[in-house]
Order: structure tokens, then sequence, then C-alpha cells
């Protein structure tokens, strides 16, 4: 691998990015073009002493789950992300699923001018492929895992900390409505070998599963009105809404409150304390799909 060619190209890129670029403030006393390193390791998800040698030329070889949270951090193109790739003599992502997926450019170009309200980009599988800083104070970052392990749907039938996003009593109708979702997108995919083994895995793994499963209910998850548990602020209550694109395998969701009300408060009150290391103090946290 050539580390000086690879550190060269992330300086590159990181220079090119602008700071509202990515929702973040400018400030008077920038003495950088465009981002900040730590600022590229905040939105990747990575430590900043991690990236800082990286960008020097002494990291060891980044995995492909690091070069993708990279170039969705940098905001690469489809061209880029692949050079990235081909620097660190990584094979090219070829499967649209978990964390080596590309946010399309037109779904992510939005999310970038969402900067007042909790948003991030899913596939139509419930896996993250990039949120804004709002929604990760809401409802946290999703775990650096790839496979079925990516998608919130089948963490949330495999790993009982995955629901702690949502009031117990709810639990129920959040299972069905992933089913009823997961059956809609299993049918446009086709014979997709991806969504069939994950469905026999979450059919062995768990009887709710098998049962919802069976009932062949079918709706795509598009607006909910929904309670989301913070730790910090209590239950929210927000509208999610969804925007698909033109394949209908990704999403861009963005969460919102009545004016006046309650959540509508809380809200602005997340923008001020942000995520605030609260995901350290009450993991573990998931996202909300």
């Amino acid at each position: 691998m050539n580390l000086p060619a690879l550190a060269a190209y992330l300086k590159s890129r990181r220079d090119r990015v602008r700071p509202d670029d990515v929702g973040l403030p400018t400030g008077p006393r920038r003495r950088v073009p465009g981002l900040r390193r730590e600022e590229v390791a905040q939105l990747a998800g990575l430590s900043a002493d991690y990236y800082t040698e990286l960008e020097r030329g002494r990291s060891a070889q980044p995995s492909a789950q690091v070069l993708a949270a990279l170039a969705r951090a940098l905001r690469l193109g489809g061209d880029e992300r692949d050079h990235l790739f081909h620097l660190a003599e990584r094979p090219l992502p070829t499967a649209a699923y978990g964390l080596t997926a590309h946010a399309q450019p037109a779904l992510l170009g939005l999310l970038d001018r969402l900067g007042t309200t909790p948003a991030q980009v899913i596939t139509d599988l419930h896996e993250t492929l990039a949120q804004n800083e709002l929604a990760a104070a809401l409802v946290g970052r999703p775990p650096a895992v790839s496979g079925p392990a990516a998608s919130l749907v089948y963490r949330w039938f495999t790993d009982p900390a995955a629901r702690a996003i949502y009031p117990s009593g709810e639990h129920p109708q959040h299972s069905r409505a992933f089913v009823a979702d997961l059956q809609a997108v299993a049918a446009r995919r086709g014979r997709d070998t991806f969504v069939a083994r994950m469905v026999t895995s979450l059919r062995r793994r768990s009887e709710e599963f098998a049962a919802l499963w069976d009932t062949h209910d079918v709706a795509l998850r598009r607006n909910d009105h929904k309670r989301i548990v913070h730790p910090a602020l209590g239950v929210i209550e927000v509208d999610c809404h969804s925007l698909f694109s033109e394949d209908g395998r990704q999403r861009l969701l963005w969460f919102t409150a009545p004016p006046g009300t309650r959540g509508a408060a809380q809200l602005e009150l997340l923008s001020v304390i942000g995520t605030q290391d609260m995901a350290a103090e009450n993991a573990p946290r998931e996202e909300r799909t």
C-alpha cells in the first residue's frame, strides 16, 4: 500500500470540504481552507489520533469500513471513493449493504442542507449511511459493524439493546412495522441473496420475527409518529418523514415536532446540548430508522 499517496489524497480531499458543507460552524479563527483533522475524524467516527497518523502516512492499513466512513465524511463521489479504496489496496465495495454502501449524492446533498433538524440517510434495510450531528444526538450513532448486523431490523430481533430507543410498551408495533417493511423490500429486490440470507437467519434466531413474517403483512415504512427515548431529555415525541431515492434503495429521514409542543422544545434543547458524550454515559445507543 502506498501510504504517502493515501495520506496526500486524504489531505487534498479534506482541504476541499468547507465546514458549512457538513453542518459545522465556520468561525473566525480557521487556519485551514477546509476541515480540520479532528473534524474529519469526528464525522467518520474515528479517533483524532488515528486519523492524524493516517494522514501522515504512518497508520496501519485501514479497513474497508474505515475507508467507507472517510468517503462519507469527505463527501467523495463514486470515482473518488473508488480511488481511495485503490490507494489503500482494498477491494472496491460491490454490495449496497452495510457500512461500505455509499449514500446517493442527491440524498446526501439534501442531508447537508438539513442543519437545523435531525436527519440521516439509510438503506431500505435500515442501515445508516450518513447522519447529521442532531440525528446522532437524538438516536445515537450506528455501530461499526458490517453484514446483517449493520441493519437495525436485524439487530431489533437479535439484540435486546437495539430496542432501548423506544418505550417497551411500543415494541410490538415497531416489530410489526419492521417486518412488514422488510416484506415489501424483499419483494421489490427480487432474488436478492443477501436479503434471503438475512430473513433465513432472523427466522432461525427470533420466534417473534418468524411469526410476524408468516403473516405476510406488507407495508413500506414511510411517515410515522413515534416516541424516542433519549438518555438526557426523556421521551421525545416526533414525526418522522421519509424521502425515497428513485430506485427505492435509500431513504432520507428527518425528524420534526409541531411548533409549540413539548417535542419541539426538546428538539430545540437537543441542538444546544448536542451529543456531549451521552453515548458513552448511556451506552449502548441505537439509531432510529
